[in-house]
């Protein structure tokens, strides 16, 4: 987009004009599905997913690394952190590690001839990891395998979701209580997607099973069963009763000498630790004291200037002068015209493109008056770049080129990590038997050369 101006969007109509000869950012599809479809034997592998010119197709093995290791990554977070908010937190940071929201398998292995809009993504969202749900390795090998054809950098299983709609089906959190079927997935997951790294995303306990113990337990099995070496630990453990997810994320006591003391009896395996970080300094004071790296979820999502616009230079020390807000806004309209085009009766609409810049001017002059101005005119603005047009003349000029900040010290999240707890022998603590109060039937079947749990669920 060019303007004529330094008001930019904020100018007339005829005096915006968008070069159809300009870079522009690859249109995709409009969010992930958030359920399994059917619970129906998986048949054949289907056809291989069509993919266009530009997005991303090559294995990770093939492509390289070429990435910064994931110091900094931004949380999956169902409904948020999809292709729209992924495509504005790729404008303000370069080395940021983005993940998708969480893909179950079934959605994968049951919409094959959809996979494009379950999967694709711009080439410029790398390095980007897609986070898998389920708990059959079967399933997850057969889904690991078709998403390998998109090119992700990374696959995470997620096991620290407390929802009820995902540990009601027995994964997510839930799958703390079984370490070993855990690493039965992982191995799954690897061996679908071969030279792919496979991670791990878990709470530190769950319910009762909150000892130092359990989890020491919990990581010693994966880690020895899987490939995996890399482990992203929320440090709250998961209360599946009792507890939304809102509360899940604040009520359980954060417990960083946990991840501190992984680090210290697992030297060979990578943590990176989650929960409680709201600012870059914080973020930095934990690499010092050794974590691998550092995942944010809401914040990055509810003010990503302050934070994403300051990852490259402050966490990978990379000094490029990153955009500005206004120049932001104008190559992500280019992006949200084309979304709201290309897909037909399919289009995502235009509240789904505007969603993500709800928190570009978080704490910033005149943001009240632009969100009120957002929820009128989103109701009959036909493209993004008339919504912007509208409305963000309420937003000075200071703030829309101004660079990013750093906010002051925030106060030290570390500070007493001087006695880390310590785990007793294998088998001397009654939190490393997990509890037996599953409903499901198990019976023992092969798959991938070794012996699997069948669950047989009851209804």
């Amino acid at each position: 987009m060019t303007v004529s101006s330094s008001a930019s969007l904020v100018s007339s109509p005829s005096s915006v004009k968008i070069r159809d000869g300009g870079r522009r950012i690859l249109p995709v599809g409009f969010g992930l599905t958030r359920a399994c479809i059917t619970s129906e034997k998986f048949g054949s592998s289907g056809k291989e997913a069509e993919t266009d010119a530009g997005v991303s197709t090559m294995r990770a093995s093939e492509r390289g690394s070429g990435y910064l290791p994931p110091r900094f990554s931004v949380a999956p977070m169902m409904d948020w952190t999809n292709n729209h908010f992924r495509t504005i937190a790729r404008l303000m940071s370069k080395h940021a590690w983005l993940y998708t929201e969480m893909v179950v398998d079934d959605t994968i292995n049951y919409q094959q001839d959809n996979l494009d809009m379950i999967l694709k993504f711009p080439e410029s969202h790398h390095p980007i990891v897609l986070q898998l749900g389920g708990c059959n390795p079967e399933k997850l090998f057969r889904a690991s395998q078709l998403a390998s054809l998109y090119g992700y950098d990374e696959i995470n299983l997620n096991c620290g979701c407390p929802s009820d709609n995902v540990t009601g089906r027995s994964f997510g959190a839930a799958l703390m209580l079984e370490p070993e079927l855990v690493g039965q997935c992982v191995t799954a997951i690897a061996k679908g997607s071969p030279g792919t790294p496979v991670s791990v995303k878990c709470r530190i306990g769950v319910d009762d099973f909150d000892s130092y113990d359990f989890l020491h337990n919990f990581i010693r099995i994966v880690s020895s069963t899987s490939p995996t070496k890399h482990f992203i630990i929320h440090a709250r453990k998961a209360v599946l009763k009792g507890l939304s997810p809102d509360e899940n994320r604040r009520i359980p006591p954060l417990k960083y000498d946990y991840v501190f003391a992984l680090m210290r009896d697992f030297p060979n395996l990578k943590f990176t630790l989650n929960g409680g970080v709201v600012g870059i300094h914080q973020v930095n004071e934990a690499l010092n004291r050794g974590v691998f790296g550092v995942m944010l979820g809401r914040t990055a999502y509810n003010s990503p200037w302050s934070v994403l616009a300051n990852v490259d230079r402050v966490v990978y020390g990379d000094m490029t002068p990153v955009l500005t807000r206004r120049q932001i806004l104008e190559k992500y309209v280019v992006y949200g015209d084309a979304e709201l085009h290309r897909y037909g009766y399919k289009k995502p609409g235009i509240r789904q493109i505007a969603q993500p810049l709800s928190g570009l001017f978080y704490r910033e002059k005149g943001v009240g008056l632009w969100r009120r101005a957002l929820d009128e005119y989103i109701r009959s603005s036909q493209t993004l770049h008339a919504l912007l047009r509208d409305t963000l003349r309420v937003i000075p000029d200071s703030v829309l080129d101004d660079s990013p900040k750093l906010e002051e010290s925030a106060v030290s999240l570390f500070a007493d990590l001087s006695a880390l707890p310590s785990a007793h022998p294998f088998g001397s603590s009654r939190t490393l038997q997990p509890p037996q109060q599953s409903l499901e039937d198990h019976s023992t079947v092969q798959f991938l050369g070794v012996d699997l749990k069948q669950k047989k669920h009851t209804q």
